[in-house]
């Protein structure tokens, strides 16, 4: 099924390009959530295309321990760093992800 601009995709497997977003805004959801996390593995994701892209990735942090992030992506030709907008703390493997 094709994605709309606007709304969210189905929810995937995480990839590796997915992991290479959550290693690269780590410190910025730690600082967010005031803790730093041993682990810190994507296991799933939604994607919403808008002005970017914004990433809704389920990650594993530890335990039964995981944490929603939403990343926001810029369009290449705006040369900007990847971005946190927002996390949800206190989720389970079950927990579906939702926009947030």
């Amino acid at each position: 099924m094709p994605m709309l601009c606007g709304g969210t995709g189905e929810t995937k497997p995480a990839t590796p390009e997915v992991q290479k977003i959550c290693d690269e805004v780590k410190l910025q959801v730690e600082e967010k959530a005031g803790k730093t996390f041993e682990v810190f593995n994507a296991k799933q994701y939604k994607s919403q295309v808008v002005a970017g892209t914004n990433f809704f990735i389920k990650v594993h942090t530890g335990g039964d321990d995981f944490v929603h992030v939403r990343v926001h992506q810029a369009l290449p030709h705006e040369n900007q760093k990847l971005t946190v907008h927002s996390l949800q703390s206190s989720k389970t493997k079950e927990d579906d992800i939702v926009y947030f």
